[in-house]
C-alpha cells in the first residue's frame, strides 16, 4: 500500500503549486549559481529602470553567446526572475515579451519582396525559409530556451495560464497567449502523449494530483479516491515525456451492470465491489482538463477511443460504454429563456399541477425562482410537477444550437463531437449542491455505440447532426 501524507484537508492545490514553485526556484537556483535576480524580482517591474533590465536580460539570452551551459544559466535567470514576481510583477514581464520581442518588420518585409523577386525553384526555396524565419519572433526563440531546463515545459505551460488571466486587462497579451498555444498544439501532439492507468498503488503525489484537479465530482477523501480506484474502477491519463508527474487529462470509470443513472449511487463508498467479469457496461463518470495553460489543445476525443480500446481488450465482457454526465449549462439556459419570454416552456397541465402543488396560480416566470430554492426537492407534489416540465426542457436544451449551429451545452459539444449520441436523461441523478446549481439535478448519458461511432461523427462535423435516442427526442417533443 502506498503510505500516503496525512492531511487536514484536501484544499490542496495551493499547497501542489506551492511545492512545484520551490522545486522549480530550487532547481534552477543549482543552474543559476547565483541570487542575482533575488533583487529585481524583489523590486519588482514597476520603473524603467526594472524594465530596462529586463530587456537587457531578454537581449543577452536571444544573442545566446557561450555554449549550452551558459544557454540554460541565461534562462534559469529569466525563470527564477519570473517565479519570484508578484502578478504585477508578472504582467509587465509578459508584456515586454509581447511588445518588445516581435517580428522585425523591416526584416519581414525585405523577405516578401526577396520572395517575390525569386523565380527559379532553388532561390524560391531560400526565399521561402528567409521569410518563415522573419515570420518567427524572438520571443519564440527565448520561450523555447526554457524547454532546456527542469520543469521547462511546465514553466511555459503555467506562463500561459499566467497570460491568459491577464489577458481581459491587458489585451496585447493576446499575442504572446497565440505563440504559446502554437508551441504547444505541436509539442503536445497526442503522437508525443502516453497514455497511462492510475491505480491506488500510483506514486503518492500523482494521487495528491487528481485529488486536486478533480473537476467535475470532488474528491471528498482518501477513502473516497480508494474507492475510485478499486478493482472495479479504472483510472486513465495522458501524460507528456516532459512532464511525467502532471496528468494532462484524465478520465474516471466505473465498471458497473447496466447504465447508471446516479452518480452519488455510483461514488458510494459502500456498495459492494463487482466482480470484473460480471460487468458488462463502463461509465465514464469524470473527465478532468487539469492545466489551465494547454487551454485550446484537445485530448479528450483521442483519450476516450484510447481507454475504450484498452477495456474492450482488458474486459471482454463489456458491451456498453456509457457516461454520466453533468448538464452543467442547464440552469443558465433556461433563466435566459424565462428573461427573454421564450412561449411553451410549460404548457397547460404541467401549469395546473404545478400551480395545484403550490398553492396558488403558477407563471413560467416563477421557474428560475423555484430552482433556486432547493427546498423544492423536499416537496413531493412540487418535486412530481417539476420533472416532466424539467425533463422535457433539458431534452430541448441538449438538443438546441447556438448562432454557430453548434450545441450550446459544453459538455453535449465534447462527446457529439466524438461520435456519442444523447442517450439518457436521469432525474435527480446528482443531488450534489453544484448539480442542483447548474442542472437541477439532471444528469445525462451519452452512448458510445462502438459500431455508431465513425457515423455520428461524420454527421455531427459534417452537418451538425445531432444524434438522439427515441426516448430523448419524444421527451424534446421533436
Amino acid at each position: 500500500m502506498v503510505a500516503l501524507p496525512t492531511l487536514p484537508s484536501l484544499s490542496i492545490s495551493g499547497t501542489l503549486l506551492e511545492r512545484g514553485l520551490r522545486s522549480l526556484v530550487g532547481a534552477w537556483r543549482d543552474i543559476t549559481g547565483s541570487d542575482e535576480t533575488t533583487q529585481l524580482a524583489r523590486e519588482g517591474l514597476n520603473d524603467p529602470k526594472g524594465i530596462e533590465r529586463l530587456r537587457g536580460l531578454f537581449a543577452e539570452c536571444l544573442e545566446a553567446r557561450g555554449g549550452e551551459v551558459a544557454a540554460r544559466t541565461r534562462a534559469a535567470t529569466l525563470g527564477r526572475l519570473y517565479l519570484g514576481l508578484d502578478d504585477t510583477g508578472k504582467r509587465a514581464f509578459l508584456q515586454v515579451l509581447a511588445n518588445d520581442f516581435a517580428a522585425d518588420d523591416a526584416e519581414l518585409e525585405k523577405a516578401i519582396r526577396e520572395l517575390q523577386k525569386a523565380d527559379a525553384p532553388v532561390a524560391r526555396h531560400k526565399a521561402e525559409r528567409k521569410l518563415r524565419m522573419a515570420l518567427t519572433p524572438p520571443r519564440q526563440r527565448l520561450l523555447t530556451q526554457f524547454t532546456a531546463l527542469p520543469q521547462g515545459v511546465k514553466f511555459l505551460v503555467d506562463m500561459r495560464a499566467d497570460a491568459l488571466r491577464f489577458r481581459k486587462e491587458t489585451p496585447e497579451l493576446a499575442i504572446l497567449d497565440a505563440d504559446l498555444e502554437d508551441l504547444f498544439v505541436a509539442w503536445f501532439d497526442v503522437g508525443f502523449l502516453d497514455m497511462q492507468r492510475i491505480s491506488w498503488n500510483s506514486p503518492a503525489a500523482l494521487l495528491e494530483k487528481l485529488i486536486a484537479y478533480e473537476a467535475v465530482h470532488a474528491i471528498e477523501s482518501w477513502d473516497d479516491l480508494r474507492n475510485r480506484l478499486d478493482a472495479d474502477r479504472r483510472c486513465y491519463a495522458f501524460f507528456h515525456p516532459r512532464m511525467p508527474l502532471e496528468p494532462l487529462i484524465f478520465v474516471e470509470v466505473a465498471l458497473v451492470k447496466g447504465i447508471a443513472g446516479n452518480v452519488q449511487a455510483l461514488l458510494d463508498q459502500t456498495q459492494p465491489v463487482l466482480e470484473t467479469r460480471e460487468a458488462d457496461t463502463a461509465i465514464f463518470y469524470s473527465i478532468s482538463n487539469t492545466q489551465v495553460g494547454l487551454r485550446g489543445i484537445s485530448f479528450g476525443n483521442f483519450l476516450i477511443k484510447r481507454v475504450v480500446d484498452d477495456l474492450s481488450r482488458e474486459v471482454p465482457t463489456l458491451k456498453q460504454f456509457s457516461t454520466l454526465s453533468p448538464i452543467p449549462g442547464f440552469r443558465a439556459w433556461l433563466e435566459e429563456s424565462v428573461s427573454e419570454g421564450t412561449p411553451e416552456l410549460v404548457d397547460g397541465k404541467a401549469r395546473e399541477e404545478l400551480s395545484s402543488a403550490l398553492g396558488q396560480r403558477f407563471s413560467k416566470g416563477m421557474l428560475p425562482g423555484l430552482l433556486k430554492d432547493h427546498a423544492w426537492t423536499d416537496n413531493a407534489a412540487l418535486s412530481e410537477a417539476l420533472k416532466p416540465v424539467l425533463l422535457r426542457l433539458s431534452a430541448r436544451y441538449l438538443l438546441s444550437t447556438d448562432k454557430h449551429n453548434k450545441p450550446r451545452d459544453p459538455v453535449a459539444r465534447f462527446h457529439l463531437s466524438n461520435g456519442a449520441q444523447v442517450y439518457r436523461l436521469n432525474w435527480m441523478g446528482d443531488r450534489s449542491r453544484n448539480g442542483m446549481k447548474q442542472s437541477a439535478g439532471l444528469m445525462v448519458n451519452y452512448l458510445y455505440r462502438l459500431d455508431d461511432i465513425d457515423q455520428n461523427h461524420e454527421r455531427f462535423v459534417r452537418d451538425g447532426v445531432i444524434a438522439a435516442s427515441g426516448e430523448v427526442k419524444r421527451l424534446a417533443d421533436l
